[in-house]
């Protein structure tokens, strides 16, 4: 199994960090090249406006219903995530998914007026209620990959008229996604989009639009940024009322990888990531380390026995946190970097795995079936 886009990648290393930090494309490398050149000579400011709109239709296109004004450009989730917390009635419920990541939570749990209540992924569909006004949950999760039945979830949310927004930032690019299955569409682009890490995006369902509210509007998210920079200003009343002024290189960054995802198309992206990382869930079987349950390129196991000691120095890079190991398998990666990561996990391996069922930091999350043990 090939990489999928041969010449625009060239990592030295067995990279299996997506989850992390995506790799940026040749063509990416080539156009900041040619931009830190054109800015040290004075000829022009990294500043790349012109490319906003086209990162926006880019962002559309992964949600097909969505339009580029529907779009909204700012530098982090949390920052996109605020005004929908913003614009909730203060006392009303909104509804969280246990351990999640924190840019998800934290602008609900922190607003400090709200009726935040966290039950179990596998169970937020079951848990919308009446009182419930918005659903937030990261589509893949983080630290495992396991994944939301998005449509399940909307059906849930509407039957109860309830709002629900999605974090894609590990599942865009990946997974195909439909624009009618959520209200809000959050991600940081830096990962599997193959971006930039100054780069977030939100894309609202125009029917939901009045529930967020500008928090922090900046110049950039005026109707006519140019014409009203010092007057009074108006704010736009698409989706870019929420824009934070962009970074042009990450703008740039992003766009590149984008089209280049566009290019490859998401169903054979998502077929080639799902097809390593099960070839990976096999081999740990085989070496009979447990792996958490998921159902996506990330792939997550204990770090047990010196396990993320090894991999650094043999060249494999995954992330090691909380007790945890992470992996996740991208469009540079190959059959061969699989098979390279299961030979320096299984040399010196220890057989004692009973150890997973009472590991402190498994607390909260899915246990490996006893298939597995």
């Amino acid at each position: 199994m090939n990489s999928l886009a041969p010449g625009e990648f060239d990592p030295d290393t067995t990279y299996l960090n997506t989850a992390a930090y995506g790799l940026p494309p040749a063509r990416t490398v080539a156009a900041f090249e040619q931009i830190l050149h054109d800015w040290r000579s004075g000829r022009r400011a990294p500043d790349n406006h012109d490319a906003v709109d086209q990162l926006r239709a880019a962002y559309a296109r992964l949600l097909p219903g969505a339009s580029k004004d529907d779009v909204a450009v700012s530098n982090t989730v949390g920052s996109l995530i605020g005004p929908v917390a913003a614009g909730l009635p203060a006392g009303v419920e909104v509804l969280l998914a246990e351990g999640d990541f924190a840019s998800v939570t934290n602008p609900f749990r922190y607003r400090g007026d709200l009726a935040v209540r966290i039950v179990p992924l596998e169970r937020l569909a079951q848990e919308v209620r009446p009182e419930t006004a918005l659903v937030a949950v990261a589509l893949a999760q983080s630290v495992d990959g396991r994944t939301v039945d998005a449509a399940e979830l909307r059906a849930a949310t509407k039957a109860h008229d309830a709002l629900l927004l999605l974090d894609v930032s590990q599942a865009a690019g990946w997974l195909p996604l439909r624009f009618a299955d959520a209200d809000f569409w959050v991600g940081a682009t830096y990962k599997w989009l193959l971006g930039a890490r100054s780069t977030s995006l939100l894309a609202i369902n125009p029917e939901a639009a009045h529930a967020a509210r500008p928090t922090a509007p900046g110049w950039y998210a005026a109707a006519d940024r140019w014409a009203e920079m010092y007057a009074p200003q108006r704010l736009a009343d698409t989706a870019r009322r929420h824009d934070s002024t962009p970074d042009g290189l990450g703008v740039v960054a992003t766009l590149i990888g984008l089209d280049l995802i566009d290019e490859l198309t998401v169903e054979a992206v998502g077929a080639h990531d799902l097809a390593l990382a099960q070839r990976f869930r096999s081999g740990l079987a085989d070496l009979g380390i447990p792996a958490f349950p998921g159902d996506s390129p990330i792939v997550t196991i204990l770090n047990e026995d010196d396990r993320a000691n090894r991999l650094a120095p043999a060249g494999v890079i995954a992330t090691s946190r909380n007790g945890l190991l992470r992996f996740a398998f991208h469009i540079y990666n190959t059959a061969e970097d699989v098979d390279r990561a299961l030979k320096v996990l299984g040399d010196n391996r220890s057989r004692s795995t009973h150890r997973l069922r009472r590991h402190k930091h498994t607390r909260g999350l899915p246990v490996p079936p006893k298939s597995q043990l």
